[in-house]
């Protein structure tokens, strides 16, 4: 599932994101959902959450 809709994340939840450094390589990075930062209900690039170790980036994979 991509990350594209607000409400397919919830915090907990598992997730592959690309850092904002990693965004022209593409390189996922993953980690569980602390926090939503992105207040609309869909972004075309994926929804910005911080991870529980404190990084932030975009989603790009929702583990089920």
């Amino acid at each position: 599932m991509n990350g594209k809709n607000r409400k397919d994340i919830t915090p907990g939840t598992s997730v592959d994101i690309v850092l904002k450094a990693d965004q022209r390589s593409g390189k996922l990075t993953s980690g569980t959902v602390k926090d939503i930062l992105t207040n609309s209900s869909s972004h075309p690039h994926g929804i910005k959450v911080r991870l529980t170790d404190g990084q932030v980036g975009r989603v790009q994979v929702i583990h089920k």
